[in-house]
């Protein structure tokens, strides 16, 4: 009969990898920094992520969420919540900055983007 640890060592090499397994579902945990072109973090910025293609997003008859609207902290990072692995489009709008937009690919459980925002470009006329 097998002791009582290796029981349980046994146990958890079956449901260990079962684990590893749930924890791949599909999602990305997203974080996004946000910096000015000196590496400064820019603060209270808006973050707008929109999931524009990839897997599907309809889980067990649940609509799942498609856009994010956040602001960055004072440290210039804003966390999504899990959101469906695929193409996503990221913008950034602030105050003092132009409008930074971007479409990205995510296939991982994890990942950071990191967004460097142009000071406006200075108004020039036609005429």
């Amino acid at each position: 009969m097998l002791s009582r640890s290796a029981f349980l060592l046994a146990l958890a090499a079956v449901f260990l990898p079962l684990a590893a397994e749930e924890d791949d579902d599909g999602t990305t945990r997203l974080r996004i920094e946000v910096k000015n072109l000196y590496d400064k973090p820019v603060e209270r910025a808006s973050v707008i992520v929109k999931f524009v293609e990839g897997r599907s997003v309809v889980k067990f008859g649940k609509k799942i969420r498609t856009r994010w609207e956040l602001r960055s902290n004072n440290e210039g990072v804003a966390r999504i919540p899990p959101i469906p692995q695929g193409k996503i489009l990221v913008q950034v709008i602030a105050k003092g900055y132009q409008t930074f937009g971007e479409t990205y690919d995510v296939d991982e459980t994890e990942k950071t983007i990191e967004v460097k925002l142009n000071p406006p470009q200075p108004q020039y006329s036609a005429h």
